[in-house]
């Protein structure tokens, strides 16, 4: 076996580098090139696929293109049970093969994805994700390529570096390891919309260290999720060990978690969704072999919290970029803000309501626009009944507000005003680029610390402006179990895979820390073998002779 070779060393792992899209260059023409050629397409068929088979049970659903709901990027047959039975024994049964291959093979194989994302489905899988989930160039750039290529090369750095981690004493005459066998059963990875490469890692990172997984995609980013699903199959993934399932989530991972095989969820989405799977799967623990592994990021209530020290330009800018960098719709994207009243009245005011009036809105096609639309009808209906709720509170409208869905779904930059921080708007995640402001007069800063540890049960990113020291370790301190990521003099979103391991406690998830090390430990199950060489010579202790 080749494995007997040689001690594989993987390739150095660097971040993938990020093109720029200005106007003339090489990329923007390709880009342009595949969005003008997918419009001409559409709308795709998507199967399921079972076994790297496509099944096509007839039952189908539409994800509409959200900045033009009037078409739709693709139909997509939808999984029924009998798909999914057969997608979980067609799972199963490719298991002792997947974990059995040597590791510098299943290594290669994610390298490969990498690059073939990098390289030649670059393009395609980022115009996907533009028309299908609505993100600008730099966005699809940062996600679909950029993102998805770090999880599965630094992915493979880290399983190489959880293998190498072995006892460092031996008895005279032992030898002491451990493998890091894949959990029994099959893992069942539910993905959301906003992130092109969430849907990858979550079903490639247990995938790389030998687990089998059936995957659930969100029906609004099913075809970004299936062009990742056939470019982890060009590059060699066996046909069972990832199952591709669109469908109706609710009947899916039912039948997924109701069966006794199943091992573990690995889930980004809603904090009620999330909450209601943990119940379910505690409700059928006397089903299971074992005790399921449930790892989840959900939702955040992300903050800035600008002293009085903060230099006040970069405070803006960062905002603008945290509040309204793809809608709102991140996770880890600004929600609300505490500033200074000496920063208020300095210029913060007057320079955000002039840099929020500068944002494009409009489709994502245009490079020019600096938002897009939100996801769909739900949301759209969400982030307006949230404006109202907020007006309706006493909040101060201080730009946008106004919202249209006559040909997609829009909702303009929205900067909100309250006296009250514990309004709705402070408390409750929108998921839309509406952002709610609360002054604090500069002697509180204690104050409003507190305020930020206590007004949300969201604990995912957060922000800290100042020149001084102390009152940045002041509020790191005091804000230890607010946010899982703690910036300074930075917005509270774009974490990096390799340098900024991502994510939160509290509501927002288990903090396992997608883009590091920590991810993996929860996708394997460790078994120590203690070898002896020499030969037992008596049963007694040399304390029995007397």
């Amino acid at each position: 076996m080749s494995a007997q070779l040689a001690a594989f060393k993987v390739p150095a792992t660097e971040n993938e580098p990020m093109y720029s899209y200005a106007l003339g260059s090489p990329e923007r023409k390709g880009l342009e090139a595949a969005l003008t050629e997918m419009q001409q397409q559409l709308p795709f068929e998507v199967p399921c696929v079972i076994n790297g088979k496509p099944v096509k049970t007839g039952k189908l659903g539409k994800q509409p293109i959200p900045s033009d709901h009037a078409k739709h990027l693709c139909t997509y047959h939808e999984a029924d049970e009998a798909t999914i039975a057969s997608a979980i024994e067609g799972a199963l049964a490719a298991k002792e093969e997947w974990e059995s291959m040597p590791w510098n093979d299943r290594a290669a194989i994610f390298l490969k994805a990498a690059d073939l994302i990098s390289k030649k489905y670059r393009y395609k899988l980022m115009a996907a994700t533009i028309l299908g989930q609505g993100k600008n160039a730099w966005q699809a750039e940062i996600d679909a390529a950029a993102e998805m290529c770090d999880f599965f090369r630094f992915g493979v750095k880290y399983v190489e570096e959880l293998y190498s981690q072995q006892p460092s004493k031996n008895a005279a005459g032992c030898w002491n390891r451990v493998e890091y066998r894949p959990l029994e059963g099959f893992v069942l990875a539910v993905t959301p919309f906003n992130f092109t490469a969430i849907g990858g890692n979550l079903c490639g990172a247990p995938a790389l260290v030998g687990n089998v997984v059936v995957w659930k995609p969100s029906p609004a980013a099913t075809y970004a999720n299936y062009i990742t699903h056939q470019i982890l199959l060009e590059a060699g993934i066996p046909p069972g060990v990832i199952q591709f399932t669109p469908g109706p989530p609710p009947e899916v991972v039912a039948q997924c978690i109701n069966n006794p095989n199943f091992a573990a969820l690995h889930f980004t989405g809603s904090t009620f969704v999330f909450r209601k799977l943990w119940k379910d799967i505690a409700s059928n623990l006397d089903k299971y072999k074992g005790y399921p592994r449930i790892v989840g990021e959900t939702g955040g209530k992300n903050f800035h919290l600008i002293h009085s020290s903060a230099e006040v330009k970069n405070a803006v800018l960062q905002t603008v970029r945290g509040a309204f960098e793809y809608q709102g719709q991140k996770c880890s994207a600004l929600s609300r803000v505490y500033v200074a009243s000496s920063v208020w009245t300095s210029g913060f005011k007057d320079q955000l309501l002039e840099q929020v009036a500068k944002i494009k809105v409009g489709a994502p096609t245009d490079f020019s626009n600096f938002m897009g639309p939100v996801i769909g009808r739900p949301a759209f209906d969400k982030i307006t009944s949230y404006i109202k709720k907020a007006k309706d509170a006493g909040g101060e409208i201080l730009i946008g507000g106004s919202t249209d869905d006559s040909t997609g779904y829009f909702v303009q930059p929205t900067v909100i005003l309250t006296k009250d921080p514990k309004s709705v708007t402070m408390q409750e995640e929108i998921f839309g680029p509406v952002l709610t402001i609360y002054v604090y007069e500069d002697a509180d800063y204690e104050k409003t610390i507190e305020l930020i540890n206590t007004t949300s049960e969201y604990a995912l990113t957060g922000s800290i402006f100042s020149t001084e020291r102390k009152a940045l370790l002041f509020a790191t301190n005091k804000l230890r179990n607010a946010a899982g990521n703690v910036y300074y003099n930075e917005k509270c979103t774009g974490a990096v895979v390799g340098q900024q391991p991502f994510g939160g406690a509290r509501a927002s998830g288990t903090n396992d820390k997608a883009g590091s090390i920590s991810i993996f430990y929860r996708f394997v199950s460790a078994r120590s073998i203690k070898e002896n060489f020499l030969p037992l010579e008596d049963f007694g202790y040399p304390s029995n002779l007397v």
